[in-house]
């Protein structure tokens, strides 16, 4: 793991529950470093929701279709012909809800042999970097979030369309309200500032045009993905990777 972002947990067997001294130092992990991983989990998808349970209340991806007999679980699949990408542009999950997801946990069930990692970003440290100017400024912004262009109705048909995976995705009917967030938001437990926009999501600044915000967001996007703020997970059968939204 880089030092930015990232680590890696040991000792853990999430299958059979995590006592309440264990799962206080998993939360401190958590929190301290934005995305944590766990390797050879071996969990059916009971155990899988339990563990979720453990850190509040589900709340269900509506885009991706859920694991047959299990809602409560999005499945993100691709079968070996199929070749288009989705998820591949830096993007902060639930940006575009009023109130965004605590955190995803991601579960690997089958890995190809080669390919499919994936990158996290700090954007703690992409703020911590800044300019005392650009600070300030940025501290007074807020963006509109949507989900219009990657879930809503004409990306929806664009997935049927051209890509291989449209049969995936549903529920595009859903991708109708946007979210207004500050620019620059604190950890609720920590208190370390961090940049809150994603090329997946934000659309503009509030009050200004998409025009207007596109120069700033464009350089606020390029800093944030610098290799010196990211980690790359190698994903192997039953890892699993769980970021921080907040």
């Amino acid at each position: 793991m880089s030092g930015a972002i990232g680590a890696e947990i040991h000792g853990v067997d999430i299958a059979n529950g995590l006592s309440t001294a264990v799962f206080e130092e998993v939360q401190h992990a958590f929190s301290d470093f934005g995305v944590i991983f766990f390797r050879d989990q071996d969990l059916t998808p009971e155990q899988h929701i339990n563990f979720a349970q453990c850190w509040g209340k589900i709340n269900v991806n509506r885009f991706f279709k859920p694991v047959p007999s299990y809602p409560l679980i999005a499945e993100v699949r691709k079968e070996p012909e199929q070749t288009s990408n989705i998820g591949g542009l830096w993007h902060t999950d639930h940006s575009y809800d009023q109130i965004p997801a605590t955190g995803s946990i991601l579960y690997a069930r089958e890995v190809p042999d080669s390919g499919g990692d994936t990158v996290f970003a700090s954007m703690y440290a992409a703020y911590d970097s800044l300019s005392e100017g650009l600070k300030q400024m940025l501290s007074s912004l807020r963006a509109i979030h949507s989900s219009r262009d990657a879930f809503g109705p004409r990306a929806y048909q664009d997935w049927r369309d051209k890509s291989d995976i449209g049969d995936r995705l549903g529920n595009a009917a859903a991708a109708s309200q946007d979210a207004n967030h500050p620019v620059v938001i604190c950890h609720p437990l920590s208190g370390r500032p961090a940049l809150y926009v994603n090329p997946g999501f934000t659309q503009r600044f509030d009050g200004w045009t998409e025009e207007e915000s596109r120069p700033l967001l464009d350089y606020l996007y390029q800093h944030g993905s610098r290799p010196e703020f990211t980690c790359r997970f190698r994903w192997s059968q039953n890892s699993i990777a769980m970021w921080d939204n907040r």
